[in-house]
């Protein structure tokens, strides 16, 4: 039913891909949010972190359906106070590379971390974000996605993947 749900809504804008029209709709919103926590609901995930924009409102969601709190990792822009850890991204889908961080004080030792995103395809905003994670002294409990357009080579690297849809099943743009 979420596959359906995300496909009816999701669009190509101009050549982009488009998943706001699911943040705009409460039901298919809340859907999504209980379809990217529920394989983690029994993995003892104590936080969840979410890279900014999408990540932000992916991820504070599905840590208040799992009841845990939300670390924020930003790109380098933004305002964000307190000691921080930073990772530099390999190059994404466009060629770019991003500065990541985090607040030092985000995460504990011991802690075991959900990143959920909307999309993965390279991977390496998930793997700045797992080093990210280990230099708190915490672990990845794995990564949700609404796509999933991940490399079988990269994979393997994340550790548990979930993913509500492939890249294959969205239509041609």
């Amino acid at each position: 039913m979420t596959r359906a749900l995300l496909l009816e809504r999701f669009r190509w804008t101009g050549g982009h891909a488009d998943l706001w029209p699911v943040f705009r709709d409460g039901e298919a919103f809340a859907e999504v949010v209980k379809a990217l926590a529920e394989p983690f609901r029994d993995a003892g995930v104590t936080a969840v972190c979410g890279i900014e924009s999408r990540g932000f409102l992916l991820g504070g969601a599905v840590a208040l359906e799992l009841g845990v709190g939300f670390a924020a990792v930003r790109k380098a822009a933004g305002l964000f106070p307190g000691e921080k850890l930073t990772r530099e991204t390999d190059p994404d889908y466009r060629g770019f590379r991003h500065v990541l961080r985090m607040q030092r004080s985000a995460l504990s030792p011991g802690d075991r971390v959900l990143l959920v995103d909307d999309w993965i395809e390279t991977g390496s905003q998930a793997l700045a974000v797992r080093d990210l994670v280990t230099e708190a002294g915490a672990e990845l409990a794995g990564c949700a996605v609404l796509v999933d357009q991940l490399a079988p080579a990269v994979r393997s690297r994340l550790g548990r993947l979930h993913g509500l849809l492939s890249a294959d099943e969205l239509p041609e743009c």
